[in-house]
């Protein structure tokens, strides 16, 4: 049960952070979850390393967008850069 309730707030997470950025972000359903789960990892690991989070707490929902959207970016000029 708790991967899929991963899953599902990776879904949630990836499809704000996706409204939020403005932009074409042309990626299906697979990879929106992929990016929410991942941002929600950024988001607990640099808030740990600033001191926001004790290490093994989980990022709350605010800073998962967040960190999604950072990772949107550095998809998009990564993508960006092979696409050339």
């Amino acid at each position: 049960m708790s991967i899929i309730g991963t899953v599902i707030v990776g879904l949630i997470v990836g499809l704000i952070a996706r409204a939020i950025k403005p932009g074409d972000d042309s990626m299906g359903w697979i990879m929106t979850i992929l990016l929410g789960i991942v941002g929600s990892f950024v988001a607990s690991y640099l808030g740990a390393a600033f001191g926001f989070y004790r290490p093994g707490q989980t990022a709350g929902w605010i800073a998962s967008v967040v960190g999604a959207i950072i990772v949107l970016f550095i998809y998009d000029l990564v993508r960006g850069k092979t696409k050339s």
